[in-house]
C-alpha cells in the first residue's frame, strides 16, 4: 500500500521472526501474482520490504509516526502504561487505536490526553487473509478520526465496520456467547461436542463447530474474555462462566496450540 511501517516489540528475537514471516508471505504473494514475471516480483519484494522496519524502541518510534496501532497482551493495564508513556512523545496529530478483542476502548484511552484521536482497529487472523476490519469509536471519538481509520482500513484493502465502543465490538460480542452457549448445552447433557459441532456445520452452515472454533482460537482466550465480561456485567447470563472451560484451561489444555482442549491434536 505504499505505507511506512515500524514493528515494534521489546524482543530483537521476535522481530526477527516476525520480518522473516512478513518475506515468506509476501514470497508466496510474489509466486501467485508475478508467476510469469520474476524479475517484477524480486523488484515488488524489495520494495515492500524497505517499507518496513524494526525497533525495540516504542517512545522513539511513536514520535514520527501517523498512526501507533497496539497489538499487545489482553491486559488493561499494561495497555494504559504503554500508551501512557507514548502519549507524552508521539506528535499532537498521531491517532492512537488498540486491536484489542475484548477490552473497552474508553477504558484505555483515558491514560492519554488524547481522547478524541483514539479509536479501536480489530483484524481478525489470519490477517493476510481476513478481509473484516471493526472500527471502534468511543463517545470522545472524533468524527475526523473514525474518518481515517475506516480510510486507513480501506486503504489496506480490508473491508471496515463501524462499531460502538461496547463488550465484544460485533463479531466477538455474537460469537462468545455462542460458543460458550454451546459449552452449557453439552455440560448440560443436551449433545456431545461431536454432535454439536457436526450440527452448527451442517445446519448452519459454518466452517467449524463452536468446540472446534474454541480449540482454534484459544480456550485460554475463551475464559479471559468472558472473565472479564461477567465482572463488568455479573447479572447477564450470557456472560455466565464455564466450569467444564475452566477446568480445561487450569488443566493447561488450551486447545490446538498446547495438543489438547475439547479435542486431542498430534
Amino acid at each position: 500500500t505504499g505505507h511506512t511501517v515500524a514493528l515494534v516489540d521489546t524482543s530483537e528475537d521476535v522481530l526477527k521472526a516476525s520480518l522473516k514471516g512478513i518475506e515468506m508471505s509476501l514470497k508466496r504473494v510474489v509466486k501467485k501474482k508475478f508467476a510469469d514475471k520474476p524479475q517484477a516480483g524480486e523488484e515488488f519484494l524489495q520494495k515492500v520490504l524497505q517499507n518496513v522496519s524494526t525497533s525495540t524502541d516504542a517512545a522513539s518510534t511513536a514520535q514520527s509516526a501517523d498512526l501507533v496501532l497496539e497489538a499487545i497482551v489482553e491486559n488493561l493495564k499494561v495497555k494504559q502504561d504503554l500508551f501512557g508513556g507514548l502519549d507524552k512523545v508521539a506528535p499532537n496529530h498521531t491517532i492512537f487505536a488498540s486491536n484489542t478483542s475484548s477490552l473497552p476502548i474508553s477504558d484505555i484511552a483515558s491514560s492519554t490526553s488524547r481522547l478524541d484521536r483514539f479509536g479501536g482497529l480489530h483484524f481478525f487472523n489470519p490477517v493476510p487473509m481476513m478481509k473484516l476490519v471493526e472500527v471502534i469509536g468511543t463517545s470522545a471519538t472524533s468524527q475526523d478520526t473514525f474518518d481515517s481509520l475506516l480510510n486507513f482500513s480501506k486503504a489496506l484493502g480490508k473491508t471496515p465496520v463501524s462499531c460502538k465502543d461496547t463488550p465484544g465490538f460485533i463479531v466477538n460480542r455474537l460469537l462468545v456467547p455462542y460458543m460458550m452457549e454451546s459449552v452449557r448445552l453439552h455440560e448440560r447433557g443436551h449433545g456431545s461436542k461431536e454432535d454439536i459441532d457436526i450440527a452448527m456445520k451442517l445446519g448452519a452452515g459454518y466452517p467449524m463447530g463452536p468446540f472446534e472454533l474454541l480449540d482454534y482460537v484459544g480456550l485460554d482466550t475463551a475464559k479471559f474474555i468472558i472473565d472479564g465480561w461477567s465482572a463488568m456485567d455479573p447479572e447477564n447470563p450470557l456472560f455466565v462462566p464455564s466450569e467444564m472451560l475452566n477446568k480445561l484451561v487450569a488443566d493447561g489444555k488450551y486447545g490446538r496450540k498446547t495438543g489438547e482442549g475439547f479435542y486431542k491434536y498430534k
